[in-house]
């Protein structure tokens, strides 16, 4: 969980720089993995399968992906291949992610991690083609509200992956609701309360408390811009004083946190 928060920090504070190389996976894997007693900074050395257990408690091999000599080719295929899609005017970015993210979890190209990894990666893809929300939801909790959805999304859009005979579509269609789901999410916090619309105060004190990371008054009024600079100065100085968030930082680079 550790390795996992400075993950998610880095893409958060450096999204613009990261990209998808193979050197960035690698270094947001080794982070991740950093407070464990393995190694994150390579690709799988043994082959790996994934599994399903019965009801009986019988367990079988759902899907054998990537073999581990073939891992290194196929994650450098796959990074050139999102490069170049993502190029064409005729692609949309964003049935494009989910495309790629499938791809992952088919070469499962680690050992240990291959799911958390991929929501890094989604997250950081969503980052930079502009879908800002999910840095105040967490795109990962709503992937956990409705687990057996995404399961059965990604179990459907695997079969015939190897022949290259797969659908892409239900894991498509997964990964554009969940994301649905975290800006519906973030419109019942800020938008309306009842038939009453929530004050500014109000609007401010929810972004900074319901945000997963560290937040910057900046950031706050990209979230609201209808709220002026100086008004969310007044009511961060506020939430300071009143112990109810902590200040990180200084000057330009000052953030706020839910204490």
């Amino acid at each position: 969980m550790a390795g996992y928060r400075d993950a998610l920090s880095l893409i958060h504070e450096n999204y613009t720089t990261l990209d998808i190389r193979e050197h960035d996976i690698l270094r947001l894997h080794e982070i991740m993995l950093s407070y464990a007693p393995v190694s994150g900074d390579a690709y799988k050395q043994n082959d790996n399968v994934i599994m399903e257990v019965d009801s009986s408690g019988a367990r079988r091999i759902r899907f054998s992906p990537t073999p581990a000599d073939e891992t290194s080719a196929a994650m450098e295929q796959l990074a050139l291949a999102y490069i170049d899609a993502r190029s064409s005017y005729s692609v949309n970015q964003l049935l494009l992610i989910p495309c790629f993210i499938l791809d992952f979890l088919c070469i499962h190209p680690f050992s240990d991690g291959n799911g958390r990894m991929s929501r890094l990666l989604s997250l950081l893809l969503l980052y930079k083609n502009g879908f800002n929300a999910v840095k105040y939801i967490s795109f990962e909790e709503q992937i956990n509200k409705h687990k057996d959805y995404y399961y059965e999304a990604l179990k459907q859009s695997s079969v015939g992956w190897h022949e290259g005979e797969n659908t892409y579509f239900p894991f498509i269609e997964n990964f554009a609701t969940t994301l649905l789901y975290c800006y519906k999410e973030l419109d019942k916090r800020f938008a309306v309360v009842g038939a009453r619309k929530v004050t500014k105060k109000a609007r401010i004190e929810a972004t900074v408390l319901n945000s997963l990371l560290p937040i910057s008054k900046r950031e706050i009024c990209h979230v609201l811009p209808d709220v002026s600079p100086t008004t969310v100065e007044a009511v961060l100085a506020n939430m300071v004083k009143n112990r109810v968030v902590e200040k990180i930082g200084a000057g330009k680079n000052t953030k706020y946190l839910k204490r």
